[in-house]
C-alpha cells in the first residue's frame, strides 16, 4: 500500500491533513457557536451551516478554472492565505451584535473561497504525480492513502475543539460563548503547520504545480486528444457527477437524520465493552493494531515484524487495562457518533487497498467506475440495516409524545455503528476512486475545472441532505431509510447501464 509511491504523495497528504484538521475542528462546534453566541434558532443556525457547506464545495469549481490558467501551485498558496484570514477573523471575539454577525459571515466567505482555491487543486497535483508511467498503476491506492490522511484530521478534530474550549474556560475565565473563538484559533495554527509542510517538501512535487513551465508539455498531451475524445471524456465525467450527487445526499445524513436518530432513539447510556467505542483513544489503539497486523505480513525484515508485534501487544494491553477499569454507565452524546466514520476510514483503508491489490494481481480488479457503482450498492445496504433496526420503533413524532410520558422506546447504538461501518465501505469505494477517476480522465486543459465539478456535485448533494429533515416527523422510520435505499439503487443501476461508456475512457 505505502511502497513504491512518489515522495510527493506523502508531502501533499500531510499538508492536506493539517488543513482538514483545522477545518473539521472549526466545523465540529460551529453550529453550536451560532446558537450560543448569536442566540439563533435551530433553523437559522442550520441555514447558515448548510449554506457554508455548499459554498465550501462550490468554490473549487472557480478555483479549478483559475488553476487551469494560472497554475495549481499558485492557487493552493493563495488559498491557504485566504483561509488563514478567514479563520483568524473567526478567532477574534467581536461580541454578538450586528457587527459581529457581519464579521462572521465575511469570515465564512473567506474560508469558502480559500478552500475552493486550495482543496481541489491540491488533489489535481496528487493526480499529476501519477501521470508518470512509472507510478500510473498506483493511482487508485494513492488516492486511498490521500483520503485516509483527510480522515486522520477529521478523527481528532472534535476532541481538539472540545478540549481547547474546556481549557479556555478553566484557565482564562472565558464563558462558553467566548471559548469557541479559541477552538477556531486551532484552525489558524493547523493551517500554518500545513503550509510549513507544503513548502518544506515542495521539491518532491513542484513539477505537478502547473503554470507556464508546463504549458508546452500540456499542449503536447492535449494534441493527442481529438475534439471528439475530449468531449467524450467531459460527458463521461458529468454523468459520474450526476450519479454521486445522490450518494452524498444519502451519506451526509450522518449530520442530519442519522444524528437525529442517535439523539432521539439510541439508548442514552452504554456500559461494558460497548462503551469503549465512545472513547476516541480506544479507537486509535484499534487502528494501531490493524496497521501493525498489516506490517507483520508486509515487512521484509525481522526487525520490522518485531516492532509491529510490539505495537500490537502494547495496544492490546492498554485496551485490556482500560476495560478492566471501566466503572458504571457512560453517557452517549449524539455528536460522538461522528467519530466512527473517520475512524473506520483510517482503519479500513489498508484493508480496502489490500483487497484490490490482491484482485489486481489476479487481473480481476474492478475499474474505478465499477467501484463507484459498487459504492452506491453498499450505501443501500447500510440503510437497509437502519430499516431492520427501526422496524420496532415509532415515528419521530410518536417518540416525542412517548418521551414526554416517560415511555420512550430506545434501541442499541450498534445499529448506528454498523450503519456507519457499511457506509464507510461505500465511501472508500466511491470517494477516493471518484477523485482518482477525475484526475485520470479529465483532459489536461480542464483538470482543474473537472475536479471542481466533482466538488460541485458534492455541494448539490449537501444541499439535498435537507430532504431527510423534511421526511423526519410523522413518517415511519423504516420508510425514511427506504427513500435513501431507492436513491442509491437507482443511481447504481444507472452507473452499471453506462459502464461500458465510462470504462472506455478510463
Amino acid at each position: 500500500m505505502f511502497e513504491n509511491q512518489p515522495k510527493g504523495l506523502y508531502a501533499l497528504a500531510l499538508a492536506n491533513t493539517g488543513e482538514r484538521f483545522g477545518y473539521y475542528t472549526m466545523l465540529a462546534v460551529f453550529a453550536l457557536f451560532l446558537r450560543a453566541n448569536f442566540g439563533l434558532s435551530a433553523g437559522a443556525a442550520g441555514a447558515i451551516y448548510s449554506s457554508f457547506l455548499m459554498m465550501v464545495y462550490f468554490f473549487p469549481l472557480i478555483g479549478g478554472i483559475l488553476a487551469d490558467k494560472f497554475g495549481y501551485g499558485k492557487m493552493v498558496a493563495l488559498g491557504s492565505v485566504v483561509m488563514f484570514l478567514g479563520y483568524l477573523s473567526l478567532s477574534v471575539p467581536l461580541g454578538s451584535g450586528t457587527v459581529a454577525l457581519a464579521g462572521m459571515l465575511a469570515a465564512l466567505l473567506l474560508i469558502s473561497v480559500g478552500t475552493g482555491l486550495f482543496k481541489g487543486n491540491l488533489q489535481v497535483m496528487v493526480g499529476n504525480l501519477y501521470d508518470d508511467p512509472k507510478y500510473a498503476s498506483r493511482r487508485d491506492s494513492a488516492f486511498s492513502i490521500f483520503y485516509m490522511a483527510i480522515n486522520i484530521g477529521a478523527l481528532f478534530a472534535p476532541t481538539a475543539a472540545v478540549k481547547m474550549m474546556e481549557w479556555a474556560q478553566a484557565n482564562l475565565g472565558c464563558t462558553e460563548s467566548e471559548s469557541y473563538h479559541y477552538a477556531f484559533a486551532v484552525a489558524c495554527a493547523s493551517l500554518i503547520v500545513s503550509m510549513g509542510i507544503y513548502y518544506a517538501f515542495r521539491s518532491t512535487f513542484r513539477h505537478t504545480e502547473g503554470g507556464k513551465k508546463k504549458e508546452e508539455a500540456q499542449n503536447v498531451e492535449e494534441e493527442s486528444l481529438t475534439l471528439a475524445e475530449t468531449k467524450e471524456r467531459i460527458v463521461a465525467l458529468c454523468l459520474v457527477f450526476a450519479v454521486v450527487i445522490f450518494f452524498w445526499m444519502a451519506f451526509h445524513q450522518n449530520g442530519l437524520t442519522l444524528t437525529y436518530f442517535a439523539d432521539e432513539f439510541v439508548n442514552p447510556t452504554s456500559n461494558g465493552l460497548q462503551s469503549m467505542a465512545f472513547d476516541v483513544t480506544n479507537l486509535v489503539l484499534c487502528i494501531f493494531i490493524v496497521y501493525a497486523l498489516f506490517a507483520i505480513f508486509q515487512s521484509k525484515t525481522n526487525k520490522g515484524k518485531g516492532i509491529a508485534f510490539g505495537v500490537i501487544v502494547v495496544s492490546a494491553a492498554l485496551l485490556a487495562w482500560k476495560y478492566g477499569n471501566l466503572e458504571g454507565d457512560v453517557e452517549i452524546a449524539a455528536p460522538i457518533f461522528q467519530h466512527f466514520n473517520p475512524c473506520f476510514v483510517v482503519g479500513l483503508t489498508p484493508v480496502s487497498v489490500g483487497i484490490f491489490s490482491w484482485l489486481a494481481s489476479k487481473g480481476k480488479e474492478p475499474s474505478a467506475p465499477r467501484k463507484i457503482a459498487l459504492g452506491m450498492l453498499v450505501a443501500a445496504v447500510a440503510y437497509f440495516v437502519m430499516v431492520v433496526g427501526s422496524l420496532h420503533l415509532p415515528s419521530p413524532d410518536e417518540q416525542k409524545v412517548l418521551k414526554e410520558a416517560g415511555q420512550a422506546i430506545y434501541t442499541s447504538p450498534n445499529w448506528l455503528i454498523m450503519t456507519y461501518l457499511i457506509l464507510t465501505f461505500g465511501e472508500l469505494l466511491l470517494s477516493p476512486m471518484g477523485i482518482s477517476f477525475v484526475s485520470k480522465v479529465a483532459p489536461p486543459k480542464y483538470k482543474g475545472l473537472m475536479m471542481g465539478g466533482w466538488f460541485v456535485a458534492t455541494a448539490i448533494g449537501n444541499g439535498l441532505v435537507s430532504v431527510g429533515g423534511y421526511l423526519w416527523g410523522g413518517m415511519p422510520l423504516w420508510q425514511v431509510w427506504c427513500v435513501f435505499i431507492a436513491l442509491c439503487l437507482v443511481s447504481a443501476l444507472f452507473m452499471f447501464a453506462i459502464m461500458k461508456r465510462l470504462e472506455k475512457v478510463a
